[in-house]
């Protein structure tokens, strides 16, 4: 079980408790906070987090290439295999990587933004 962030706060129930959850939900909550992390950015756990932050400094056709290899050591400890990573432009030097992922079977996919 997985308590909810979004925005980077946990997200509270109608009695003022922290929401848990559960399944595919959970996996694709601590998906996208390791995809989300700044590898090396918590000193006990160096290989926690990605590297996606670095692709601004990336060019044409190794930024996908980069994405997809940031994406695969970020998700290493997790249970899924990684599908597909996709890049567009989100303007302003941001990055849109949507990932799509396979866990038992069921196909899931998210977009961070970096």
């Amino acid at each position: 079980m997985e308590l909810w962030l979004r925005d980077g706060d946990y997200v509270r129930d109608d009695r003022g408790g922290l929401v848990r959850l559960e399944g595919a939900e959970a996996l694709l909550q601590r998906v996208l906070f390791r995809l989300c992390a700044r590898r090396g950015g918590f000193p006990l756990l160096p290989d926690l987090g990605s590297e996606l932050y670095r692709l601004s400094g990336e060019s044409g056709g190794g930024r996908l290439s980069a994405a997809r290899q940031y994406v695969a050591q970020a998700l290493r400890e997790e249970k899924v295999s990684v599908e597909d990573v996709t890049l567009t432009d989100s303007g302003g030097g941001r990055v849109a990587a949507e990932v799509r992922l396979v866990c038992e079977g069921e196909r899931l996919s998210l977009r961070v933004t970096v």
